[in-house]
This record gives C-alpha cells, structure tokens and sequence, in this order.
C-alpha cells in the first residue's frame, strides 16, 4: 500500500463501527499498556503489539463472530478471542494513539494444530486475520495472536514484533520443524469486511461454525489440547 496521504491518515486513524477505539473499553485497555501517548509511534505500536498479543487469551472455540462480538471494544472486554478478533482490536489500539492501520487477511497452513480442531476446521490451511501498521515512512504487518503460554504448550517461540520488520508467521518451531505457511494475502481493510470474513469462514470451515453459525463450535481449549 502506498504511503498515507494526509486524508489517507485520517481515514486510517478515525474509529470505525469494528475498530471502535473511541468507546471506553478500548480506551481502558490502552490506558493500562500505555504511560505516556507522545512517545514514538514505533515504541507504542510494539507495546501494544505484545499487551494484545500476551493480555487477550487466545481461544478458538466458542468464539463470538457476530458483528458485535468481532468489534474491538467487545474483545477489549472480554480479553479472549482468536486471530479475528485480536487483530481487529490492536489495529483498532494503533488507531487510537494516532497510527494508521488496518486489518488484514490471509491463508496459512499450520503444522502444529491438534487433532481436533483440524477436524473441524477441515484440515490444516486456516483463514487467518493480522494486522498492518504505518511506521517510519512504510507499512509492517503485524501478528499478535499466538500468546506465550500457547506458543510454549506448542514448542513454538512466540512471535516478536520490533516495528521494523513484518511479523507474520512462525516458520518453524523450537525443533525447527515447519510450524506454519502463508498460502494467500487476501489484502488489507480499513475495517472488519464482515461480510467478506463469514463468507470465507462458512466457506473454508463450515464444520467449524456453531448451529447459528456466528460463533466457533464451543465445549474445547486449545490450550489443553496443546498441553495433551
């Protein structure tokens, strides 16, 4: 994407109906990883990158995919969701502190998934959202999905973000294994392309979707399933 125009920065810096930073949940949630809003733009986005990164558990199922629950300030409260919903509240954290961003789509294959949830999700190639952030004249992709705890359950080194460089995907796990592929860029959005991301999911992994078919199939943690 090329480098924002002034009206360009305001477009991507003003809340939307799915990166609503002007509500007080995600303000909250940047109140507490952030001391001082006029340090460097790189410095914040790094430090957003790991409070939603390690702060928002990350959990698969029973995931709320309505337009609410894919809202920024809905995840900022409920500190829990997947890549969908993690990726929307850190462009939607960068917005606020005055840093252009948008949300992000591709296809990965992710070697390292357990049983069960490649069951439901139809194999090993996942829809997958992230992020992209404007620093330093250029845009970076970010990724803060995978927490900590998770990646170590998985033998993975969680995945770093110093605002230089994309952040993406884990290419291989402690063992240097191949943990993950990115198949497919579906592009970047100014805001959540709802219609767009259920359309890939029911698509992609229908098995994966509740009987509404606006959430993930409950009753799992993937957490436990990495630690068994």
């Amino acid at each position: 994407m090329k480098t924002p125009t002034p009206d360009d920065v305001h477009r991507l810096t003003a809340p939307t109906s799915f990166l609503d930073h002007d509500s007080e949940a995600v303000q909250s949630f940047i109140d507490e990883v952030v001391d001082d809003r006029g340090t460097s733009k790189r410095r914040l986005a790094v430090d957003l990158y790991y409070a939603v990164r390690d702060d928002v558990f990350y959990e698969v199922y029973g995931a709320d995919l309505s337009p609410r629950g894919l809202r920024a300030s809905t995840t900022a409260t409920t500190r829990k969701g997947f890549c969908l919903h993690k990726s929307a509240l850190y462009a939607a954290a960068c917005r606020a502190v005055g840093i252009p961003a948008r949300v992000h789509y591709g296809d990965v294959r992710n070697h390292l998934a357990s049983d069960r949830l490649r069951a439901h999700i139809g194999g090993d190639v996942f829809f997958h959202g992230f992020a992209s952030v404007h620093l330093d004249g250029r845009w970076v992709k970010a990724t803060p999905v995978f927490n900590k705890i998770l990646c170590r359950l998985y033998g993975m080194r969680p995945l770093e973000f110093d605002g230089t460089a994309d952040s993406v995907h884990h290419p291989f796990d402690d063992q240097g294994r191949q943990s993950m592929e990115f198949l497919a860029d579906h592009g970047g959005f100014d805001d959540v392309p709802y219609q767009f991301v259920m359309d890939s999911m029911r698509r992609k992994h229908p098995g994966f979707l509740d009987a509404s078919g606006t959430g993930t199939v409950p009753g799992g943690s993937l957490a436990a399933e990495a630690a068994a």
